[in-house]
């Protein structure tokens, strides 16, 4: 909380407004049984100690939160009850899970105050993770990698996406995730949709199989892509494949302190547009990872921060011919002192199933 304030101040603002999410989970570990329209809203300025608003009926779950905490009952507005700890004039990064409601409400009691998002405020809040963190990360990138080794001895040939899907959930749940997050199973055709998730048509024998998974495990998130082969493949196939390969090897060689966000990006591109399907990577190299499997930094075009020891983001070039099929290959990345560190570690090869 200390370093977020600093932050702030640094940014310009004068504090920081926590609503309920992964932002509140971050700074005090207290996740609300249920997020409601009653407002709950952690306050951080230099001013002040940090204060947790929220309704009086939370009070008794919010016992272990280590800050102070002002309660409002039912029938009260709560929204004077929350300016009275605020700046008039301040002005706050408010979290992007705030309710539209609450903002209005905040805004209508401190007409003088203004807010702005916190991922464009401070997008780097909760980039750099500590030693904890990581372990955390590394473990739920375990977990995700030995979900690979098993789902690879199931057979893949006639049956669904959603039924190895299906199969793929089980293995993350079997190895210690308490939540799902996605499980993409993009056969054939259907592999050059990043986002295609998993639907009814049936894999067949030749077919490539998109595999994009994760979820949260012990409050950290894991998200890998690996790219299997229902038998063998053809050689124009296997190249398409080495060319995606290459790229995430050369985008992760690239990962070192000081390094600006962009050019991990511009490394694995390079590779895939010199062998001529530049207009078949769609989408960004990475983002950032943590207690969301999406958050930043993101490895793109244009994003100048520097990389810095303690970040965790996926690398996942990838080449998807429409009508045809599509190649991913991501791994969770950490930056260390010295370059990058893989929290996921299955072999990157073509794997053949049946």
């Amino acid at each position: 909380m200390e370093r977020a304030v600093a932050q702030a101040a640094g940014a310009g603002l004068t504090g920081l407004l926590v609503t309920p999410g992964p932002d509140l989970t971050y700074f005090t570990g207290y996740r609300p049984t249920a997020i409601t329209e009653r407002i709950t809203m952690l306050v951080l300025d230099a001013d002040h100690d940090p204060h947790l608003i929220l309704p009086v009926l939370e009070r008794g779950d919010a016992a272990g939160v280590p800050v102070a905490i002002t309660d409002w009952a039912d029938g009260s507005d709560p929204y004077p009850a929350a300016a009275r700890l605020l700046d008039p004039a301040g002005r706050y990064a408010i979290s992007d899970s705030a309710w539209a409601m609450h903002l209005l409400g905040l805004q209508q009691a401190l007409p003088g105050a203004s807010f702005l998002a916190m991922s464009s405020a401070l997008p780097m809040l909760r980039a750099i993770k500590g030693a904890e963190e990581v372990d955390r990360l590394a473990a739920a990138g375990a977990a995700a990698d030995a979900t690979y080794q098993e789902i690879i001895s199931v057979r893949f040939e006639g049956r669904t996406e959603h039924q190895v899907g299906t199969d793929l959930a089980g293995l993350l749940t079997g190895h210690g995730h308490s939540q799902v997050d996605f499980t993409v199973v993009g056969s054939g055709p259907n592999g050059a949709n990043p986002h295609h998730e998993m639907g009814d048509r049936v894999i067949e024998r030749g077919d490539m199989v998109v595999l994009d998974f994760g979820g949260l495990k012990d409050g950290y998130g894991s998200d890998t892509t690996r790219t299997v082969h229902v038998g063998p493949p053809t050689t124009a196939e296997q190249e398409i494949f080495d060319v995606v390969r290459r790229a995430q090897e050369t985008a992760f060689a690239a990962v070192r302190p000081g390094v600006p966000c962009q050019e991990i990006d511009r490394a694995a591109r390079r590779v895939i547009e010199e062998a001529g399907y530049g207009e078949y990577f769609i989408h960004r190299t990475g983002h950032g990872i943590g207690l969301t499997t999406h958050e930043p930094p993101y490895l793109v075009e244009g994003e100048s921060q520097v990389l810095v020891p303690g970040m965790c983001f996926s690398i996942e070039p990838g080449i998807y011919l429409p009508g045809r099929f599509g190649v991913r290959i991501e791994d969770i990345v950490t930056v260390t002192e010295t370059g990058g560190r893989r929290l996921n570690n299955t072999s990157h090869a073509l794997q053949i199933v049946t």
